[in-house]
């Protein structure tokens, strides 16, 4: 499966809410906020305006913006360089699709 559209990013503090799949967030990983795919998907996010790309694991449930389809975790973000930007064109790719016992 492979989407087009608009990517933002978000940072998290570890002591606060669990991500939508009950893990503790972690600003420092590879993962992001996917509103569909299930949790532990792995998919390749590349920036349309550098051709920077990044692999992670969707965990959380997101974006709740009109228009994006991706919110990546702070150093996903960092990795295809969109921090300044906020919001960038991407292309998702999924690699590696999963869907845990009692999660979708």
């Amino acid at each position: 499966m492979t989407e087009v559209g608009l990517a933002s990013w978000y940072t998290c503090d570890p002591n606060g809410p669990r991500t939508a799949s009950g893990e503790v967030c972690d600003p420092t990983g590879m993962t992001a906020a996917h509103p569909t795919l299930p949790f532990g998907t792995t998919v390749r996010v590349t920036n349309r305006d550098n051709g920077l790309t990044a692999e992670v694991r969707i965990n959380d449930r997101g974006p709740f913006v009109a228009g994006r389809i991706i919110d990546l975790i702070e150093a996903a973000a960092r990795q295809i360089d969109m921090i300044d930007a906020g919001v960038v064109p991407v292309q998702v790719d999924v690699i590696e699709s999963a869907s845990p016992p009692g999660r979708i």
